[in-house]
């Protein structure tokens, strides 16, 4: 029988009557006075009952009181089965528990913090594999190390186990190490995608600042390209007057101090003053006297010149 069927049926009389046992029972696990009203009874099989009551405890709104209460067959006592503290249909409940792999956010990494990341992260794929070994004949190969190791053997007067182990040359990481491919682990294509959506989000054509932009991003000059496949979509900005100033942007991101969109003008220049050197034009040096008066000079003599 299922448990709807269960508890659909009706509840034995002497044990949902069996109110104040079961408040007596409530009181004894918890405390006097935080436990309510009754508030319901719920037959959980034959002859078994749960009374409910509300909890009257700070913290804990909406959680009731369930004491479990039987008798036996054919029996007219009731007894105790069990007390406890369940929540009700609104109870406030702390948030379902999540691992810290899908708590963590970006942002909450800070100075000193240390961040594993799983050996299956679907953001990385190996960076080489193991598949492509050297043949057996290889100077490389592991046999040939072996080889050479028992031929310095032959040739040494030291014991072969004090012998020095010679460095694995063959093994795919060491030549990895040797070509400058040093991570094991490098982004895969989600991860890529993954990287480029939250990039777009925050710096791409969708944005406010994009969509009042008078330009994007592709015809800055301030743009600097990155190389990969992100260059085909992304670059830095370097302008230090820009909101995106050091940060990887759309090529359809724009913002109002692109290079070109308002360049300020030269300012106006006089033009150089013209001499002509050819021609010799006279200064005088005192203003020309009127036709009509006579100058206001002195003679040889010392009389002035002009009374009467």
């Amino acid at each position: 029988m299922s448990a709807a069927t269960t508890r659909s049926r009706t509840p034995d009389r002497l044990c949902a009557e069996a109110v104040d046992l079961a408040r007596a029972a409530a009181e004894e696990v918890a405390w006097p006075g935080v436990v309510g009203e009754h508030v319901e009874a719920v037959a959980e099989g034959d002859r078994v009952v749960t009374h409910f009551f509300a909890c009257e405890e700070l913290g804990y709104r909406g959680w009731r009181w369930a004491v479990t209460v039987a008798r036996a067959s054919r029996a007219k006592v009731v007894t105790l089965d069990e007390a406890v503290l369940l929540p009700g249909p609104d109870a406030l409940l702390a948030p379902e528990w999540l691992p810290w792999s899908e708590r963590l956010r970006p942002g909450d990494l800070g100075p000193g913090d240390l961040l594993p990341t799983e050996a299956e992260d679907l953001r990385l794929e190996p960076g080489y594999t193991g598949a492509d070994e050297p043949p057996p004949n290889s100077a490389v190969s592991a046999e040939m190390a072996e080889l050479a190791e028992a031929e310095d053997a032959e040739v040494t007067a030291e014991a072969p186990a004090d012998l020095q182990v010679a460095p694995s040359r063959g093994s795919i990481a060491a030549v990895a190490e040797e070509l400058g491919m040093r991570r094991a682990r490098v982004l895969s294509r989600y991860g890529l995608r993954a990287a480029a959506d939250r990039w777009d989000e925050a710096f791409g054509a969708k944005t406010p600042m994009a969509q009042a932009a008078p330009a994007t991003c592709v015809s800055c000059g301030f743009l600097a390209p990155v190389g990969g496949s992100l260059g085909q979509a992304f670059g830095v900005c370097a302008n230090e007057f820009s909101p995106a100033d050091g940060r990887l942007v759309s090529l359809a991101y724009g913002c109002g101090a692109h290079s070109e969109a308002a360049v300020m003008p030269k300012p106006p220049r006089p033009a150089p003053p013209v001499v002509d050197e050819t021609k010799v034009e006279p200064f005088p040096l005192r203003p020309a006297p009127d036709s009509g008066s006579v100058p206001d000079t002195a003679d040889e003599s010392g009389a002035e010149l002009g009374h009467s």
